[in-house]
């Protein structure tokens, strides 16, 4: 697992790289404010069904979730179900917030 900041995240977003970005918190906290990932819930990486992440298990794949501790256990989850490059977004969304707002 490696980690990003959200600077370096949004300067990525920003200049239009295709990125696979995934959302490991609740449908709730999602629908609340999300910057555009893929919504896959912790609990689901947790029960092993992330069918849905197979195709990236060669490619980079950044986490984020609310604070960045649900994140860092999906990242260790994924890495023990053999995907390559799973990458950790330092404090998650509240960090976003801070840097760029709500």
């Amino acid at each position: 697992m490696n980690t990003i900041t959200v600077q370096d995240l949004k300067k990525r977003i920003d200049s239009g790289e295709k990125i696979n970005l995934v959302d490991v918190r609740e449908p709730a906290e999602y629908d609340e404010y999300n910057i555009g990932g893929k919504l896959v819930p912790l609990g689901k990486i947790q029960d092993m069904d992330a069918e849905e992440l197979e195709p990236l298990k060669e490619e980079e794949v950044i986490i984020h979730c609310r604070s960045g501790k649900r994140s860092a256990s999906a990242c260790l989850l994924l890495d023990s179900m053999g995907f390559k490059n799973t990458v950790n977004v330092e404090g998650g969304i509240l960090a976003w917030q801070d840097a760029f707002g709500a």
